[in-house]
């Protein structure tokens, strides 16, 4: 079975926009952010998981309603 190419295109331009929210992220922290924080790998796991929040979009499969007393 064939990938839909609409399905491939949404997924690198959402993989896109986490990766350019993850590099200006990286990039004001180096600026503006504490000296004392160690290097590369740090900023990883600072930066990478609030970029891929602000930037992936979450889909549910359906919706909770509690139940109504």
């Amino acid at each position: 079975m064939k990938p839909d190419p609409q399905e491939l295109a949404r997924r690198f331009n959402e993989d896109e926009a986490v990766w350019q929210a993850y590099e200006e992220k990286r990039k004001l922290r180096r600026l503006f952010g504490p000296h004392w924080l160690p290097a590369q790998e740090a900023l990883d796991k600072l930066d990478w998981p609030e970029a891929e929040q602000e930037c992936r979009e979450v889909r549910a499969v359906g919706f909770f309603f509690p139940e109504q007393p």
